[in-house]
């Protein structure tokens, strides 16, 4: 019941090492022996090389023919979510708590889940994939240099040269010698994609972990009282409601096919935790507040997969009855 709205072992698993690094921060601190962000670097590179073997141009070509539909996308993720979550900033008065909401804000799209999902309710899988593609891409130049408006504000250290180098070779430089290796790759990681997933999933989770441990170990949770993480959880619902309703209301206006209009929801109401854990890491590297910054997008994560899975299977019931 539980892994058909969307709480698989994954979601779980964040729970329990959230619990664990509570008990044993600091197991998970890097030390001499244990440089836990080296790790994270390496994993990293390699769920983006092999992202980059996925990557096919035919797709790609598939799914530039509705650019009004992609518009809406990506504007819904880099500029909607944003403008919400700054209309949320008088009511939020701790300013690491805001800080970490404009963060989820900031981020692109998520790319399996989103496909899946399309593809469950019968919506345009080429279009969806061409566009959580490139708010991936997108993502990498734009989430940071949201951030460092604000972080800059916050007295928080940022140095775009040294962020982008990490991300370039991190994220994108992986991905462009995944594209090369594809002649020799594809059906390889094609034939292997769950076990892909499980590795990728593994890697977030490390991160999660090693993040969670730095803020329990700095003692930064110190100002989360009960009343105030209900209050992150309303922002975060809110968040979601707000743009999910939106982007419905967008799509009647423009009078977007069924195909369309699911690809619009789901691609442009969704945020991608592997960037707010890769993204994380690097900018928020060796401060307390690594944990705290996570937590909506782990709020978040959990939130749209089981209202998206729930709607997409709705969806796709109500199309099988038109069919018959």
């Amino acid at each position: 019941m539980l892994k058909k709205i969307g709480f698989d072992w994954f979601i779980i698993s964040i729970i329990v090492l959230i619990g664990f690094a509570y008990a044993f921060p600091f197991i998970g601190v890097d030390r001499e022996f244990f440089n836990a962000s080296k790790i994270a670097g390496y994993g990293v590179a390699i769920i983006f090389f092999f992202y980059g073997v996925k990557l096919t141009p035919k797709q790609f070509a598939q799914g530039l023919t509705n650019w009004k539909m992609h518009v809406i996308i990506q504007c819904a993720t880099f500029i909607l979510f944003p403008l919400l979550v700054l209309i949320l900033k008088p009511f939020v008065v701790n300013s690491n708590l805001w800080l970490s909401l404009f963060f989820l804000a900031a981020l692109p799209s998520t790319v399996s889940s989103s496909i899946v999902m399309i593809s469950i309710a019968q919506g345009n899988i080429p279009a969806g994939i061409f566009n959580a593609s490139i708010s991936s891409l997108l993502g990498i130049l734009i989430t940071p240099a949201y951030m460092g408006i604000f972080m800059i504000q916050q007295n928080l250290s940022f140095d775009a040269t040294e962020i982008y180098g990490k991300l370039v070779f991190q994220i994108l430089l992986p991905i462009v010698i995944g594209m090369i290796a594809r002649p020799l790759l594809g059906n390889f990681v094609q034939k292997y994609a769950t076990h892909f997933k499980v590795f990728d999933q593994l890697v977030i989770l490390f991160i999660i972990y090693t993040s969670f441990c730095s803020s329990f170990a700095d003692n930064a949770f110190a100002f989360l009282t009960i009343l105030s993480f209900l209050l992150l959880l309303l922002c975060v619902i809110s968040l979601f409601a707000c743009a999910f309703l939106i982007l419905q209301k967008v799509c009647t206006f423009f009078n977007f096919t069924y195909k369309d209009t699911i690809t619009v929801l789901f691609c442009g109401s969704k945020k991608s935790l592997l960037h707010g854990v890769v993204i994380s890491k690097v900018l928020f590297i060796g401060t307390a507040v690594s944990g705290i910054i996570l937590l909506p997008i782990m709020i978040y994560h959990a939130i749209q997969l089981v209202f998206v899975s729930m709607y997409a299977t709705k969806q796709q019931q109500k199309q099988q009855a038109l069919k018959l």
